[in-house]
């Protein structure tokens, strides 16, 4: 089971990979990180996608239809613009889980579902604690 380090440095091994980080979406602190970020400022971005990450989990609105419980309701988040894709995924952990994959892809040579197939995966094997 991959720590944080391991976990990130295989989603940079994803085709088109620009950077990845492990946010924490209360406080906007990135856990760990590697490769670079939008406009250069690691804090910055993982400040503005811990906001988008936290408003997306604390809507009614996304949560599951079938009433089950999860905690967060939202699986993963992708946002796209002219030239990359963001992707945040959440990780379910056995304490209150707050904190989330976010990867930065660039859309000329990234594969969109590979890489969510793949982050998913990831977090699902994230050892965090």
């Amino acid at each position: 089971m991959p720590g944080i380090d391991e976990c990130l440095l295989e989603a940079m091994r994803l085709p088109g990979a620009r950077g990845a980080a492990l946010v924490d979406w209360t406080s906007g602190l990135a856990l760990g990180s590697v490769g670079e970020f939008p406009g250069g400022d690691l804090e910055a971005a993982a400040a503005e996608a811990a906001e988008v990450a936290r408003l997306t989990a604390e809507q009614r609105a996304f949560a599951p239809e079938d009433g089950e419980e999860a905690d967060p309701p939202v699986e993963d988040l992708i946002i796209s613009n002219r030239d990359s894709y963001h992707l945040l995924q959440f990780v379910r952990t056995s304490f209150d889980s707050s904190v989330f994959l976010h990867l930065w892809l660039g859309r000329a040579d990234g594969n969109l579902a590979l890489a969510r197939i793949r982050l998913g995966e990831m977090a699902g094997r994230l050892v965090l604690g």
